[in-house]
């Protein structure tokens, strides 16, 4: 039975799309995939460590009292396995893949899976804001089923995840080309090749980034304004916390997005030029590293920045015989702010941890 992949298969003309790629003298790009491998190998080891420290800290030394606590469990577990695949993604593109068929649909199937999920988490973290600030009257009485909430929205944003990521697993197998085994899509004609590889990134741009982006957008926005109207003198330190969570992201992954968008629609053109498709090639590479370079400063924009993690945090260091003690701040103050946030609408006082982000 024969197989087409669309980047692969369609190389014999210029007559046919995508074809003329594959005819340019690809040595520049070959060598700067390859000088890329160190940046992969620092994201990864920095996501490895962030990452883990978070899991450990909530594991031995925070409990899960909150939906947001829940949240950022999940989003260092979908991070971390993110990063554990890219050693063997870029192995695949460097050297070809030789691990045989199943574990190319499971790799590249648990990456697709953890892209999704982390992203989705990180909207379900700014929508809990939203509520727990902006909606904070009408949400206080359901803050005490909140946990059995939090569970039910990540098990259904692994599913979602799951099933977006179903044409990966379907479609992603090895085969050879020049003499190389790799591992990428392949289907069994070649409409289906066109149809599939237009709808899988446009799913990954539209739910993996344009839908959290609204979302963040939106209540991100709402937040700040609550915020700057609260009699509160922590409020500026807040806003600015919100404001950098939304502008990395948006640094991190609007470029890759933009590039990926540019680089699907013009896949199917049959007029394409040599210079401007390694051009396109280039800056998908480079934007792909700053993408993947969110998952490094998620532990840092979600946990570290606020003390009493900070804290939870030192204290492995003092266990392991690492740290003294007196560099841990006996201050209880929760996350993001150093006091709580009382709402106008209401006069419950809410401490960081069910306030910002």
């Amino acid at each position: 039975m024969d197989y087409y992949n669309f980047d692969y298969d369609y190389n014999s003309s210029c007559d046919d799309p995508g074809d003329c790629i594959f005819q340019c003298d690809n040595n520049d790009i070959r060598a700067l995939r390859s000088n890329m491998v160190y940046v992969y190998s620092i994201i990864c080891v920095m996501g490895m460590l962030g990452n883990a420290l978070v899991i450990v800290t909530f594991i031995f030394y925070k409990t899960l009292k909150s939906m947001t606590d829940i949240y950022l469990l999940n989003v260092a577990i979908a991070d971390i396995m993110f990063v554990l695949s890219i050693p063997l993604l870029v192995v695949n593109e460097q050297y070809g893949w030789i691990l045989g068929d199943l574990s190319c649909k499971l790799l590249k199937g648990i990456y697709s899976v953890n892209l999704y999920s982390g992203m989705l988490l990180l909207a379900c973290i700014s929508t809990d804001r939203y509520i727990a600030i902006v909606q904070a009257r009408r949400s206080f009485k359901l803050r005490a089923t909140a946990l059995v909430y939090s569970h039910v929205i990540c098990l259904v944003v692994w599913l979602v995840a799951v099933g977006m990521s179903l044409p990966t697993f379907i479609f992603y197998k090895t085969f050879e080309y020049q003499n190389i085994t790799v591992c990428e899509t392949s289907f069994l004609d070649p409409q289906s090749a066109v149809l599939l590889k237009t709808l899988m990134p446009s799913a990954q741009l539209g739910i993996g980034f344009f839908l959290p982006l609204l979302i963040m957008i939106f209540t991100y926005s709402s937040i700040t304004c609550t915020l700057l109207r609260a009699k509160n003198f922590q409020r500026h330190k807040a806003v600015r916390v919100v404001m950098a969570v939304v502008m990395v992201f948006i640094v991190c992954h609007l470029p890759y997005n933009i590039i990926l968008l540019m680089y699907t629609v013009n896949k199917f053109r049959t007029d394409l030029d040599c210079n401007v498709e390694q051009n396109k090639t280039r800056a998908l590479i480079y934007t792909e590293c700053l993408a993947y370079l969110h998952c490094c400063l998620n532990p840092i924009l979600y946990a570290f920045i606020g003390v009493t993690f900070r804290n939870n945090f030192l204290k492995i260091f003092q266990d392991l015989g690492c740290m003294s003690k007196k560099y841990i701040s006996g201050s209880s103050t929760p996350r993001f702010t150093t006091e709580g946030f009382t709402s106008k609408k209401s006069s419950e006082v809410f401490d960081a941890d069910n306030a910002v982000v």
